[in-house]
Parts: C-alpha cells; structure tokens; sequence
C-alpha cells in the first residue's frame, strides 16, 4: 500500500515507519505538522524543524503544514493535508493513545483513507526492547514528569536507560514509551536512515520540573 507517514523525529513515529516498510508497504511522503503552541494535544513539538533532516537521510520527500494547535481546530489543520495527497493510506506511531488514535482514524474515513498504526496496542516494554535490538539511537529532548529531571535530557536509550526507566514506571506509573507525555523522543540513527544525524549544537532549558534540549544545529554524517 502507498502510504504516507506522519513523523515528527520521535522514536514512535520512525518505528512506526520503519515496521510498515518491513511489511511490504511503501511510503511515498512523508507529513508534519508544525503546531503554533507548545500545548498541542495531536503534535509533537521538541524540534520538529528536524524532520528536514530526517526526510533528507530517509530519501523521502517531506511536507509541511502549520496547525494552530488548538485542541480539535488542529485536526482540520491536519486533514486539509492528508487531502492533498496522492497515497492510500497514513501510518502513524500511536501506541496507547486512543485520544489520537480515534482522532486520526476518522479523518482517513472521511478521507477514504487507510489508518495503519504497527505500534497499536504492543506492549510498551517490547517496543523500548525493540529500539534497542535495532539499533535505534534515540534521545530523549523533552522531560515533563516528576523522577525526569535535567540528568535526562540528551540521555540516550539503552539497556541502563531502561532499566532506570522501568524503575521509574513502577514507582511513579509513568508510561514507559512517554504517550502520557512524559518525555519526548529524537531519533539520531535508525536501520532505514542513509546517513546518521550528528548534534552540532544545542541549548538546554529545565525549571519547574520540566524542560527540553533544543537542537541548534546538526549535519548528516556518513555511518560506520
């Protein structure tokens, strides 16, 4: 099937990706939608400006659309763009979420499209498993719930991150892959990526519990 992909350069979004190729589907396009508030219900914002970047070591072309962010107006934001494109269907990286799941499912009905989510419902443990067996390499850029601190903003996920991770889970119930928005995501390399995304320069910012790592600057350098 020809789909398009949402992606904003999170891990969810790219393993999203990544498992609909390996099942025979082939992305035409990629989408992101650029919310105007840091508050979107829908939309990751955390560096969303490297979706460029992404698209460029993916070999796919990406589009761009502005939301307002507002929560409900955005779908419409969103399903002006997914009307302008030439695909059967999107993939998105929903997991838990059904707030953003029924959301993008009824304007591929409306749109006579296909929802495709590989993630839907896989346990949150295996999907972390599952970054790490592939090579995933991600950071986290956003951090938003208590036990996440400044320690963990550019803190890679590996087999000691996870543990820490599900240390926390169990003590403060927070969700292992961050749909509740406890964290937010930036995939560096993955198997599908030409060529890896190098940090040239950053800015962190953290109060009040929360705060997030601004990529400045990356280039793409070629892989080992």
């Amino acid at each position: 099937m020809r789909l398009a992909a949402l992606i904003t350069g999170g891990k969810d979004s790219i393993l999203a990706l990544y498992q609909a190729q390996q099942i025979g589907h082939t992305i035409e396009i990629l989408a992101t939608m650029l919310p105007k508030r840091s508050d979107s219900y829908m939309f990751h914002v955390p560096n969303i400006h490297l979706t460029d970047y992404i698209a460029r070591t993916l070999e796919i072309p990406l589009v761009k659309a502005e939301t307002s962010g507002i929560k409900e107006k955005e779908l419409e934001d969103l399903k002006k763009l997914l009307a302008s494109l030439d695909v059967d269907g999107v993939v998105t990286g929903a997991v838990q979420s059904t707030y953003q799941k029924e959301r993008i499912d009824r304007l591929c009905d409306e749109l006579g499209l296909k929802s495709i989510a590989p993630l839907w419902h896989q346990d949150a443990l295996e999907i972390m498993k599952d970054l790490i067996r592939l090579k995933f390499r991600v950071i986290l850029v956003g951090v938003y719930a208590y036990g996440l601190d400044q320690t963990w903003l550019g803190r890679e996920i590996n087999t000691e991150t996870l543990e820490k991770l599900v240390e926390l889970h169990e003590k403060y119930q927070i969700s292992l892959v961050g749909e509740g928005g406890e964290y937010e995501s930036l995939v560096l390399d993955a198997p599908i990526y030409k060529k890896r995304l190098q940090i040239v320069d950053s800015e962190t910012s953290y109060e009040n519990n929360s705060g997030v790592l601004t990529i400045k600057e990356v280039k793409l350098v070629n892989k080992a």
